[in-house]
């Protein structure tokens, strides 16, 4: 494989610009070109929800990397300009402006949009948080708001409602689960994470569906829920999750299906990769394909994008992991828990707010929680790493002594 004369990123979050950050480190000296949608810097998203929202960090300081150590980087940086088609088969990229780009090898890294459902949107006072000034305007407001419904109960959703309720409103977080974050924790972890949030104040109306909205002089008052009533609201936060940025992509020659399908190296087609949270990879130890949105996968998956485009040929097989900090309390996931394992405690104490729990599936362990116990959580993890390992390469192809 011959080494491309120039690389060509679209989207410059965390994977986009890592991937440009790989390519140099591995000597890459070469043309690349990084084009973003967003006007300012590139920026880390997972502050935004909890450091930004409450004010504990200024917008600047989610910035990935300094204006010196970009220009150190030695590529093109295109922002505020956003992409509006791509022909794989000529690696050319067209943008809204009406430029043409094009390149050997093209990353996709567009990441995510926020979801908005009918009857969630228009009136003032209701918000999404996907990007650093939607941050920005959602604090403005919070700042003044005394009753507060977060309409949506996965990760993005309890950390807002947690970061509101510190600032002091009032708090109702609605959503389909069970318990917040019961997709992601199970049942059992579910159930304490919803006495973390009712223990600071936090509403929690599980089980419901909302319906739409209320509003008067064009301002939303109140959420209406399936089965009737009305819950008071002078702000609301739909967080009802998010859709890979894949419209661009139409007619693009690309396999779309809830992201860009890719094979175990990112590849998805020739000269042709994605990456972060947009990408849906093939996982050769579990032989089913995964699209992660968590920032660490972002950033490894990154590496070995930009190893591949080099020509290393490596596989991503990942120990999926992602974490969030609500009301004091850091979760760490590493691994998928499934929705038949089971959950046992293997080091701490739930009641003392510190533990590590294992989730086993037929007698393999499948996923690793850590509550408040980071490090210990992390040596369990090694209990993950044969389930999620790649194959070793046949015999053959082993590399001579």
């Amino acid at each position: 494989m011959s080494t491309p004369s120039g690389v060509l990123v679209v989207g410059a979050g965390a994977a986009g610009l890592a991937v440009v950050e790989g390519l140099r480190r591995k000597g890459y000296r070469e043309r690349i070109t990084l084009l973003g949608e967003e006007a300012g810097l590139p920026y880390d998203r997972p502050p935004l929800s909890k450091q930004v929202l409450a004010g504990a960090w200024e917008a600047g300081r989610t910035q990935l990397r300094t204006r010196d150590v970009l220009d150190a980087l030695d590529a093109e940086f295109l922002l505020g300009e956003r992409a509006s088609a791509l022909d794989a088969a000529t690696r050319t990229v067209r943008t809204a402006s009406g430029r043409e780009l094009k390149a050997d090898a093209v990353v996709v890294a567009t990441g995510l949009r926020a979801r908005r459902l009918p009857g969630l949107t228009g009136p003032a006072g209701v918000h999404v948080l996907r990007t650093l000034d939607d941050a920005t305007r959602l604090r403005g407001e919070l700042l003044e708001a005394r009753r507060v419904v977060v309409v949506g109960d996965g990760v993005l959703g309890a950390e807002i409602a947690a970061t509101a309720r510190l600032m002091g409103s009032e708090v109702t977080l609605t959503g389909p689960q069970a318990g917040p974050m019961r997709a992601q924790l199970g049942h059992e972890a579910a159930g304490l994470l919803a006495a973390l949030h009712t223990g600071h104040g936090v509403r929690l109306c599980p089980d419901t569906l909302v319906e739409g909205l209320e509003t008067s002089g064009g301002r939303v008052t109140g959420v209406r829920v399936a089965g009737g009533g009305t819950i008071p609201a002078d702000l609301v936060v739909a967080a009802v999750g998010s859709t890979p940025a894949t419209d661009w992509l139409a007619g693009s020659g690309l396999d779309l299906e809830d992201g860009v399908v890719c094979d175990s190296r990112c590849r998805a087609a020739d000269g042709v990769y994605a990456a972060g949270d947009v990408a849906r990879f093939h996982h050769e130890a579990l032989g089913r394909s995964l699209r992660l949105e968590n920032r660490t996968s972002a950033t490894e998956q990154a590496m070995v994008v930009a190893a591949n485009i080099l020509g290393e040929d490596r596989p991503y097989s990942p120990v999926p992991y992602f974490w969030t900090d609500q009301l004091g309390v850091k979760i760490q996931v590493y691994g998928l828990p499934t929705p038949t394992a089971t959950m046992h405690v293997v080091e701490g104490d739930p009641a003392q707010g510190r533990f590590v729990a294992r989730y086993d599936d037929e007698g393999h362990p499948v996923a690793v929680l850590g509550w408040s116990m980071p490090k210990q959580a992390r040596l369990h993890r090694q209990h993950l790493l044969d389930r999620y390992a790649p194959a070793p390469p046949p015999a053959s192809a082993a590399a001579p002594r």
